[in-house]
Formats: structure tokens, C-alpha cells, sequence
């Protein structure tokens, strides 16, 4: 009896235990809508906020709650996921414009001037409380990689001291963004080509002390576009995204290359050699008959 009663107690105490659980899941229950039970399937679950909510859970639950809310808000799925969560919805799908992120440096190794060698935490947001950095511009790329660490997409990387976006795999969560305390990198239309890759609203001299690759606002690229895309505010140049025709004549006419033009050039094609005519051999000389020998003066007549 001295054993079974402790285990009767430990029972008895289970089903009350089980029976008040059960009930507050009666009095508690939640209904879960099922409409975000399928939206929240057909999302990458990536959480990555380029959607503009807190995460997919946030975003499916606000879809759920109001049909009317564009369905291609997903960066990280795209088209695919914009046209499963309309077919959900029961709505048309609309065609989302790709963007893709875009740093607004350009200042390499050999392009930036260096003011330390920075041995503390090997981040941005660190280096950044020493000097507003490692370099002389205060507006430019650390380079540390605070970017690289919170891309879930392997879209970004340092290269030669400057952060690189790869604009295959980028999908314009804008983690990298967020995260830059130099706030240098921007969300931007992918079909623009042409971009300003400097950040600094310091003035020419300035900027071409601490940086050769730097806008110096000097306002030629402004003078040159025949479109009205891009003027220089604040000693910086700016293209407008919606007026810009990808024409390249402002990265042409930049005196620092402050401009980039992606545009693939073609390779010119070559040129088909003329066939070559041999010259006529000259014919060899005739040969020359031999000469008669001088008759012996011993020689009989």
C-alpha cells in the first residue's frame, strides 16, 4: 500500500491536470482561417521582410484579411509565388517589376584612401563608431561585411574592399539595406543599368581627396542627358529610374567613372581576312649552254 498510494496520487493528479487543459482549449480556442493556411504554404517561409511585413506569417495574415492587397509583394518567390497566392485569392495576379539592390560606392582598394588600420570587430557597424570608419569618406563602403552576414541569398559580397551585388541571385529583400550603417545601398528597378555609384554629398575637392572614383559633382553628366534623368543635388548625382533610358552617355561623359554602365557591350565582329594571292614565282634563269674549251695549242690538226 505504501507504493500504490503515491502512484494513485500521481494519476489522479494526471487526468485533473489533463481534464483543466482540456477544457482551456475549449474555452481558448482560436479558429484558424483557412485561407491562411493556404497562403502560408505557397510563401518561401524566408522571412526575409522585402514584402514589407514583419515576415510570411504577417504577410498571409494580412492577405487572409483583405483580398485587395497587391498578391506579388514576395520578392524572394516572385512570379511563381504571386500567381499561386492569386489563385487562392481568387484574383488576377500582377506582374511585379524585378528589383534588385544597388551600392552606391565604388571605392576599391586602390580608388579609396585609407585614414586607419582597423583592428577591432570585423563589422561595419563597429569600425563604424572609430572615425565613421576606415577610409577617408565617411559616406562610402566600410567593407567589413555587416551586408554579406545578413543576406540570406548569397547575393552580395566584398570585393577588392566594396560590397558587390550579384543581381541574379538578389531578390530586393533589402536586408543588406538595413543593416548598412553607411545606408549607402538602395532598392532599385533592375531594368536601370545605369547607376550612380557614389554616396557622398561632400564637395568636389573633397571627395576626390578621399576617393578617385567619387562624384565631384561637377554636373557634365547632367549637361550631356538628353532625357532630363539625372541632376546633381546636394553635390551628388542622381538618376530618376522612370526618365532614365539606359542610354550611357552621362557614364561616358563622368570624368571619374562615378557612373556605371552594365550594359553587356557585343563583341564587334571580325573581320574576314582577304584571301591572299601569291605573287608569280619569277621563272628561273635559262640555263646557260656550256661554253666551248679553248683548243689545246699541243693539239694535233
Amino acid at each position: 500500500m505504501t507504493i500504490l498510494e503515491p502512484v494513485l496520487i500521481v494519476v489522479v493528479i494526471g487526468f485533473i491536470c489533463a481534464g483543466i487543459l482540456t477544457i482551456a482549449s475549449k474555452v481558448f480556442f482560436v479558429p484558424v482561417d483557412e485561407t491562411f493556411t493556404l497562403l502560408r504554404e505557397q510563401l518561401p517561409g524566408a522571412n526575409c521582410g522585402g514584402c514589407g511585413y514583419a515576415g510570411c506569417d504577417d504577410y498571409a495574415n494580412a492577405l487572409a484579411a483583405d483580398h485587395s492587397l497587391p498578391c506579388n509583394k514576395c520578392t524572394a518567390g516572385g512570379p511563381d509565388v504571386a500567381a499561386a497566392l492569386a489563385e487562392v485569392l481568387g484574383v488576377t495576379a500582377e506582374a511585379a517589376e524585378k528589383e534588385v539592390a544597388v551600392v552606391m560606392c565604388n571605392g576599391t582598394h586602390e580608388a579609396a584612401k585609407s585614414l586607419l588600420e582597423y583592428t577591432g570587430m570585423k563589422t561595419c557597424s563597429a569600425a563604424k563608431q572609430f572615425f565613421g570608419g576606415v577610409n577617408q569618406c565617411p559616406y562610402g563602403c566600410i567593407g567589413l561585411g555587416d551586408c554579406v552576414a545578413a543576406c540570406e541569398f548569397d547575393a552580395i559580397h566584398i570585393c577588392d574592399g566594396v560590397a558587390v551585388v550579384n543581381r541574379d541571385n538578389c531578390v530586393a529583400c533589402g536586408a543588406c539595406a538595413r543593416t548598412c550603417p553607411n545606408k549607402l545601398i538602395r532598392i532599385s528597378p533592375a531594368k536601370n543599368i545605369v547607376v550612380v555609384q557614389c554616396h557622398s554629398n561632400a564637395k568636389g575637392a573633397e571627395t576626390r581627396k578621399a576617393c578617385t572614383n567619387g562624384c565631384i559633382g561637377c554636373g557634365k553628366c547632367e549637361k550631356t542627358c538628353k532625357f532630363d534623368a539625372i541632376h546633381v543635388v546636394d553635390n551628388l548625382a542622381y538618376i530618376d529610374p522612370e526618365k532614365c533610358k539606359n542610354c550611357g552617355m552621362c557614364a561616358k561623359e563622368c570624368p571619374t567613372g562615378a557612373i556605371l554602365n552594365m550594359r553587356v557591350k557585343k563583341a564587334a565582329p571580325a573581320k574576314a581576312e582577304a584571301p591572299k594571292t601569291e605573287a608569280p614565282k619569277a621563272e628561273a634563269p635559262a640555263a646557260e649552254a656550256p661554253k666551248a674549251e679553248p683548243a689545246s695549242e699541243n693539239a694535233e690538226a
